[in-house]
């Protein structure tokens, strides 16, 4: 007969004591325990706004009467614009969009001072690039209030007659490339840079510890190969799977969430090419640098949830402070989630993709240049 053994509060406190020296031993675990939460509780205490100010904006200024230029300063002052650009056409405005130097375009036209005085209710035009429409709404929202009370020291004396409804100036607000503020359209695009982050950087961070672990690495030692050799052929294989993962997620937004498709798609999966690259880059370089699988998976969501959180997928970049915004540039996911929205919304060429396309390659041959380095050390 088995004897029952009593609760013993020493050998419990045996084990709990055993637990803290096995996390005291395991490093880069309790680095992660102790790191992860205050990453979150930064970024999410003061990087993320959802009412994002400070938005770049283009002005075409044909008037330069005191009221035009007293509502030009009311939009400068109002907190939510920044007159980034002075533009002096309708197509500088337009480019000014594309290349998302702005994402407002202001239109005073000619005349305005003046049709303004006589009662004419001029138009100030309003471009919008709304492919994120939780950027801009906002910021239209309170475009519309800032015009009702702007000029209201204007309207004195012989104009006090401007100050009674309805309102002395016509806003008209055209939303560029997502017209509908359809939300799906920003999500489901972005999702693709978010899919091939994660899983990417997985798959190849379990890579190399996988045949440490499994005990195979002998084998790749022993081969004739070089270090290039090798982590070349890990890499290969997950471009295939990555460019699968593209196409489903294309299927799915054309036919699913009828996402539109402007751009060129050779373009889009050529691009895609060096987005792959980097983040396999990051995996192989985790996986030379931990002992273990369970390593590789906590130091892959290490890279995953910065990217994720400032990169402009859940919430408005511009929203940001500025050093989270420096952070995010320094991310691949930031400049694809631009590359993949200004293709397919925008039907961005090569010249606008341009400026995000290097960032990414200068990232991709930094951290490939470590992981050689790393697998070199690792063979010793």
């Amino acid at each position: 007969m088995s004897r029952r053994v009593r609760f013993s509060p020493a050998r419990l406190w045996a084990v709990v004591w055993k637990e803290f020296i096995q996390m005291r031993r395991d490093r880069l675990t309790f680095g992660m325990m102790i790191g992860i939460p205050m990453i979150q509780l930064v970024l999410f205490g003061f990087a993320i706004n959802s009412d994002p100010k400070h938005l770049p904006t283009a002005v075409l200024l044909a008037d330069h009467g005191p009221q035009a230029r007293t509502l030009l300063r009311a939009i400068q002052n109002s907190g939510y614009f920044d007159v980034a650009l002075v533009v002096q056409t309708e197509q500088a405005a337009r480019d000014a969009l594309a290349h998302g130097q702005a994402l407002f375009v202001v239109n005073i036209p000619e005349q305005f001072s003046r049709d303004l005085v006589r009662g004419d209710r001029p138009v100030v035009l309003v471009e919008a690039d709304a492919t994120d429409p939780a950027a801009t709404s906002n910021a239209i929202g309170a475009l519309r209030t800032l015009l009702d009370t702007a000029l209201a020291n204007d309207f004195q004396g012989s104009l006090d007659y401007l100050a009674t409804p309805p309102r002395p100036i016509e806003l008209r607000v055209h939303a560029h490339y997502n017209p509908d503020a359809n939300t799906q359209y920003n999500i489901v695009p972005g999702l693709m840079g978010v899919i091939l982050t994660m899983t990417m950087v997985i798959v190849t961070g379990l890579a190399i510890t996988r045949e440490r672990e499994r005990g195979t690495m002998e084998n790749l030692l022993a081969m004739p190969t070089r270090p290039a050799e090798v982590l070349i052929g890990k890499i290969v294989p997950y471009i295939l799977v990555g460019y699968v993962q593209v196409g489903l997620i294309l299927l799915a937004s054309r036919f699913l969430f009828d996402v539109p498709i402007y751009g060129n798609l050779l373009l889009l999966l050529a691009a895609t090419l060096l987005f792959i690259l980097a983040n396999l880059a990051v995996g192989i370089t985790f996986s030379t640098l931990v002992k273990n699988q369970l390593q590789a998976m906590q130091m892959s969501f290490f890279f995953f949830l910065p990217s994720l959180l400032l990169s402009g997928f859940m919430f408005p970049f511009r929203g940001m402070p500025r050093w989270a915004q420096m952070v995010g540039e320094a991310l691949p996911l930031t400049h694809f989630l631009r590359v993949v929205r200004g293709i397919l919304l925008k039907g961005n060429g090569i010249a606008e993709i341009v400026p995000d396309l290097w960032p990414i390659a200068l990232f991709t041959t930094v951290v490939l240049t470590i992981s050689v380095k790393r697998y070199r050390q690792t063979l010793d």
